[in-house]
């Protein structure tokens, strides 16, 4: 078995689980915080992210628990092998006092994508808050 590394991003967001659900889960939000999509909250269903790079990553949702778990895959074809990626992305909410407890993990890196792993952790921390000044919007 190949060994991989997982990155995780975790927040506590001022706001209830099913705002930040909508946010995780609606098309023109996702757009808003994390990239252009074609996104469907259904198990099984096969979409799209494009970056504004002009990458495109083929994802399909893998698990669905509403307000609680979501789980998709994120997989990015190069013609360098080096650069191709096939990952999971899971955000988990947590019920807080305050608000919601999100946690992102996305995992699938293997040793040799120290360069993509080190992007995803990066990136990751800016779409978070992205995400956090869209919800501070309403």
């Amino acid at each position: 078995m190949t060994e991989s590394r997982t990155v995780v991003v975790e927040r506590d967001l001022p706001h209830p689980a099913a705002k930040v659900w909508r946010a995780l889960t609606q098309p023109h939000l996702m757009a808003e915080w994390l990239m252009k999509n074609d996104f469907a909250p259904q198990v099984g269903h096969r979409f799209n992210l494009r970056g504004d790079w002009g990458g495109v990553l083929d994802c399909e949702v893998l698990t669905l628990e509403p307000e609680r778990k979501m789980s998709y895959s994120w997989d990015f074809n190069h013609e360098d092998p080096a650069y191709s990626l096939k990952s999971v992305v899971t955000f988990t909410l947590e019920p807080t006092e305050s608000g919601t407890h999100l946690r992102m993990e996305q995992a699938g890196f293997r040793p040799d994508q120290k360069q993509a792993y080190g992007g995803a952790h990066a990136g990751w921390k800016q779409f978070l808050e992205n995400l956090d000044q869209l919800l501070a919007k309403d």
